[in-house]
């Protein structure tokens, strides 16, 4: 009867570690589809996030490119006042230079 029971004992602990190893797969399994899932869900969140980025991005690009004309026109209106500026300041020194370079040129050094 004794071996009968070892037996028997020997029987249930095989089925008991078949059970858990169904257990711990089909955990295995659960645990991979929930990791699946988040990456999935994640993936999605990446993507509407970088969208609103993005969408925002273009929305700064078209406000400061609406107001770039009027930076260009506030540039070229700078530059012509630089421009008049250097064109009056070779007027008012024109008559001098020229003196000078003549003065050089028809100079004689022995």
């Amino acid at each position: 009867m004794e071996a009968m029971r070892g037996q028997g004992g020997i029987q249930m602990l095989l089925t008991a570690e078949q059970e858990a190893q169904q257990i711990v797969s089909t955990a295995r399994n659960k645990k991979m589809s929930r990791l699946k899932k988040a990456k999935e869900e994640a993936e999605r969140e990446v993507i509407a996030y970088r969208a609103s980025l993005e969408s925002e991005y273009q929305k700064n690009i078209s406000h400061s490119t609406g107001s770039s004309g009027s930076n260009a026109k506030r540039l070229d209106e700078e530059t012509e006042v630089k421009i008049n500026n250097l064109k009056n300041a070779t007027e008012s020194i024109r008559s001098d230079v020229v003196g000078m370079l003549m003065k050089h040129i028809t100079t004689v050094r022995n």
